[in-house]
């Protein structure tokens, strides 16, 4: 069981005693405990609403003690629990109401589709579904399968089937066609998506063959995490060069 400090994500209010440090100072204070976490997790941290530390009038952060330790916290439940965002925000939630909850014990992982916990157990391959699944799920034809399939935006995986994203993929496409956007015009997004993950491959390839295995299950979150962060700066960059301001 684990009881909470006090404080929320929002829990920016700390007392007058409480002394306000910036973000490198946070970085110091929590690499002797985990030495592979850097500003750019900490902001992402920050933008998935899971710490909200104060502004200066220049708009700089400022972090309260509290903040360090929920700081800690999550990346303590990342790193020994193996638990994704959402479920680390829920148990956040829960423990600023006061509650108890039960974390998994270190070093296992769960597996979503039995609900079981096992000790060194491999991660649950992702499920697959079939032709027939994919075109009533994306509710398209199979003459515009066959198309997008031959321009490379979908393909079957290794082990034969679709991944379960595909589905995501084909129906993005098919509403961009209504705008008469053909799958030919789509093939640079495509390669430049495979150029973003071969990016990305390129960062977590030395966690994944890493000796400490904590650190190889912290692979997947870190993709998980560079993969997000791309699309957000895939998206502003867009937004820019169309002249579109945020809402």
């Amino acid at each position: 069981m684990l009881r909470t400090p006090t404080g929320g994500a929002g829990s920016g209010t700390a007392t007058a005693g409480d002394r306000l440090v910036s973000i490198g100072t946070v970085l110091n204070q929590l690499r002797d405990e985990f030495p592979e976490v850097t500003i750019s997790k900490i902001r992402f941290l920050e933008a998935e609403g899971l710490v909200e530390p104060r502004r200066t009038a220049s708009g700089y952060r400022k972090f309260s003690p509290q903040d360090v330790e929920r700081l800690a916290q999550i990346l303590r439940m990342q790193r020994d629990h193996y638990l994704p965002l959402k479920v680390i925000r829920e148990h956040l939630d829960a423990l600023a109401r006061g509650e108890q909850i039960k974390l998994p014990a270190p070093g296992r992982r769960r597996d979503l589709l039995e609900g079981a916990w096992e000790q060194d157990a491999e991660p649950p391959t992702a499920a697959r579904i079939g032709r027939a699944e994919l075109l009533a799920a994306a509710e398209v034809t199979e003459t515009e399968l066959l198309e997008w399939e031959s321009y490379g935006l979908i393909s079957e995986t290794d082990g034969g089937g679709y991944d379960p994203e595909t589905v995501t993929v084909a129906r993005l496409v098919a509403d961009l066609g209504r705008f008469g956007l053909e799958p030919r015009h789509l093939r640079a997004v495509k390669a430049a998506a495979d150029r973003e993950a071969g990016l990305i491959e390129q960062v977590v390839a030395p966690l994944r063959r890493h000796r400490n295995p904590q650190t190889r299950a912290h692979a997947e979150a870190t993709a998980q995490e560079l993969a997000a962060q791309s699309v957000r700066l895939h998206a502003a960059l867009v937004q820019t060069a169309l002249g579109i301001r945020s809402q």
